[in-house]
């Protein structure tokens, strides 16, 4: 019997949580070649500019930077291509829905194998305005700030 290995987190993108306010989050396989899975396992992978988009009622994610793999000679794809993402039918409707309708943007969270397969974790979100931004900036600072009064208090 097969022994499960777990979840190894490759890469994750903070900034989505930064520019985004993450409504709902989902898990996704990747359609990938063999170099592009090798080239992952060693840590070669980029999140930050990508997205998620539904096109021909496929879901795909765009932007998503996976470095060539040094052995790899002519079996390397193009690095930033493409690449289809695999989700059930019902999914892809209602995330479509969601999209076109209510103008939310599909982001990549995290990227990690889950018992050797690539899976990306994606978040329906919804972009922040400016102020949002400074707004959760200025909660995270003040959590801090509290943190530390705490921390000292325990001490003293």
């Amino acid at each position: 019997m097969a022994k499960k290995q777990g979840i190894k987190i490759i890469a994750e993108n903070r900034r989505a949580f930064h520019d985004y306010e993450i409504l709902e989050r989902f898990e996704a396989g990747i359609v990938l070649t063999g170099t592009e899975v090798k080239s992952l396992r060693q840590g070669r992978s980029n999140l930050s500019d990508s997205y998620a988009a539904i096109m021909n009622n496929e879901a795909y994610i765009i932007g998503w930077h996976i470095s060539p793999y040094e052995q790899g000679n002519r079996y390397n794809p193009d690095p930033a291509r493409s690449r289809k993402l695999l989700l059930h039918r019902r999914e892809i409707d209602r995330l479509d829905g969601q999209t076109r309708s209510q103008g939310l943007t599909l982001v990549p969270l995290k990227l990690y194998f889950k018992d050797s397969r690539v899976k990306v974790e994606l978040g329906l979100a919804r972009g922040k305005k400016l102020h949002d931004k400074r707004e959760s900036a200025a909660e995270r600072s003040a959590e801090k700030q509290i943190r530390r009064v705490l921390r000292e208090g325990r001490r003293g």
